[in-house]
């Protein structure tokens, strides 16, 4: 029998312990380590076993700490590096991950797992194309790799490749058929290809093989909203939160879900979670005045409000400066260059501050968007009094003077928008934005209706040169007038939309424009639609101008696009009987 503490019986608690950990005995694998390291507190192999299995219990703190005392001791083992970067990665330390494999790499040219790893944490990064080079050199060198296969699919995904990253699940599931990881991938692709059953049936698939799966249950709420199934999108909300209460975004999701419900408080409640999703949490202000939610009172101070997110965003809630005036504040809003001018004249608002100017003294502030919140808005008490944005006069008569002189006869004046914004950088945003957004060539049906002069609202230069490729091939389309590129900001639109009798929009900032200026706008809108105009409704409390034209399955434009088409030639129907009167 060796002595305790002595080298034979060391080496005999680490076989003990290895051969505990290889067969699943997790729990006596860490006693036999932690009793290497009572007596041997640098023994490099037991640091670094034991940091490998918290890793497998998912303890990356701690797996993290001891991975980096074993490197202390010994430095030029690859491996340890690149299950440093592993853990690192679980965490979200992408920076300090990408570093611990870089560092396998220089030791070991070519160590598939520190490939792999490298390229979780460059996907982390948003560099998906360098991901996407170290996922397939990891898989040149070892084809027989799922976890690389699965992870190559999201890098894909983020490059706006789905049709590929369902390919390369395939490849990870024909090797690993019960590989939970893989199937919620698949259905993460599935659902970028507007496939909402075969995603169900895709992440159930995981949540078979690992039912406390957070982000298989949140995708799969997703899903559901996608195929309308609501109520089923929050029970699946309510199972991963059930399993990760801070899962922000989780949280997130489920107050998107209530806000399209109709839900307002409980969802302006849950909205306020967006501060601490990856994305947001950067934008997210912080003064030395406090944050106001409507639980301090107002009368003689005076209160930053300060847009967030969207230009549409803006549009939609600086309504509530009135409100925030009426309880005795002193009201100073922060709106993007865009909108300076649009907004100087706004109702409520003491003193109008450009974005990234200087900020006068303040006691409180609040973002626009959590005004409803603290306001305790519900549906029916939604602050809808429109207009209350309005188009300079001089600039509206110099637009009404030239719309006269370029139509020659009464007709109907429209305006379209077809696009919104496009942000290939975020997938999130990247998907809604293609969701959303039509070419303009889906448009020319809309384009056939006689006694409308038509007028583009849609700007750039993507949207000039689309415009300008329809004309070659659709006569309809060459009666477009297109003055968009002398807007300098939504000013400038407001101006002209002010002389027009209808916009018609899929939904982006215009649309928002034209309903604040109570303007009668018309809605494309995708059916996983965007919270603030709800479900099945053809109207919106947030404008009363506003009409709501709706898909009836997801990605299917066609029909709302003959809808659009008939009722705008019975508006202009009616137009030519006016005329003949």
């Amino acid at each position: 029998m060796s002595k305790p503490g002595s080298p034979r019986h060391i080496d005999n608690l680490l076989r003990e312990a290895l051969e505990l950990q290889q067969n699943g005995a997790l729990g006596e694998a860490e006693t036999a380590y932690r009793e290497i390291l009572a007596l041997r507190p640098r023994h490099f192999d037991a640091l670094q076993l034991l940091g490998a299995l918290a890793l497998q219990s998912k303890q990356y703190e701690e797996g993290i700490a001891l991975l980096t005392r074993a490197l202390a001791i010994d430095a030029r083992q690859a491996p340890v590096h690149s299950n440093l970067a592993f853990a690192l990665n679980a965490v979200g330390r992408h920076d300090a991950a990408l570093a611990a494999a870089n560092r396998a790499l220089a030791l070991k040219s070519g160590f598939v797992d520190a490939l792999n790893n490298r390229g979780v944490a460059l996907a982390g990064l948003n560099r998906p194309g360098e991901a996407l080079e170290s996922f397939d050199k990891a898989l040149a060198a070892k084809p027989e790799f799922p976890e690389a296969w699965s992870n190559r699919s999201c890098a894909l995904r983020d490059l706006g490749l789905p049709e590929q990253a369902l390919d390369s699940c395939d490849k990870a599931l024909a090797l690993r058929p019960n590989y939970a990881e893989a199937w919620s991938n698949r259905a993460n692709a599935l659902s970028d290809l507007n496939r909402p059953l075969e995603a169900q049936q895709s992440y159930e698939r995981a949540l078979a093989s690992a039912s406390n799966f957070v982000d298989a249950w949140n995708n799969l709420g997703l899903t559901f909203v996608d195929m309308n199934r609501h109520a089923d999108a929050l029970a699946s909300y309510e199972r991963a939160l059930s399993l990760a209460p801070d899962s922000a975004e989780t949280h997130w999701n489920r107050a998107l879900c209530l806000l399209q419900m109709g839900e307002l408080a409980p969802g302006f409640a849950e909205y306020e979670w967006r501060w601490q999703r990856k994305r947001i949490a950067p934008s997210q202000r912080v003064f030395d005045a406090p944050l106001w939610l409507g639980d301090a009172p107002l009368g003689g101070k005076t209160i930053l409000l300060h847009a967030e997110q969207g230009l549409g965003d803006t549009l939609q809630f600086c309504r509530y400066a009135t409100l925030v005036a009426k309880q005795g504040a002193r009201v100073v809003l922060e709106v993007q260059p865009e909108l300076e001018r649009l907004l100087a004249g706004l109702a409520g608002v003491d003193e109008l501050v450009r974005a990234g100017e200087p900020l006068p003294a303040f006691d409180y502030h609040c973002p626009l968007l959590s005004l409803p919140l603290a306001l305790g808005t519900s549906v029916s008490t939604i602050p809808a009094d429109t207009p209350y944005l309005f188009a300079d006069p001089r600039a509206s008569a110099q637009w009404r003077a030239r719309i006269e002189a370029a139509t020659h006869r009464p007709m109907k004046k429209v305006g379209l928008v077809w696009a919104g914004g496009h942000r290939p950088h975020v997938p999130e945003l990247r998907k809604n934005d293609a969701r959303r957004s039509l070419s303009v060539d889906r448009f020319a049906p809309i384009l056939e209706v006689p006694g409308v002069q038509f007028f583009s609202l849609q700007k750039g230069e993507k949207a000039e040169r689309q415009l300008s490729e329809l004309r070659e091939r659709n006569e309809a389309s060459r009666s477009i007038i297109d003055w968009t590129g002398e807007f300098s900001d939504f000013a400038d639109t407001a101006a002209l939309v002010a002389n027009l009798d209808l916009v018609i929009s899929v939904d982006t900032s215009t649309a928002h424009l034209a309903g604040a200026m109570n303007k009668p706008v018309w809605i494309l809108n995708r059916l996983d639609t965007c919270w603030r105009w709800m479900l099945e409704r053809e109207d919106s409390p947030w404008y009363p101008s506003a009409r709501l034209f709706r898909q009836q399955s997801l990605g299917e434009w066609d029909s709302v696009i003959e809808d659009v088409k008939r009722s705008l030639a019975a508006l202009a129907s009616e137009q030519a009987e006016i005329a003949q009167r």
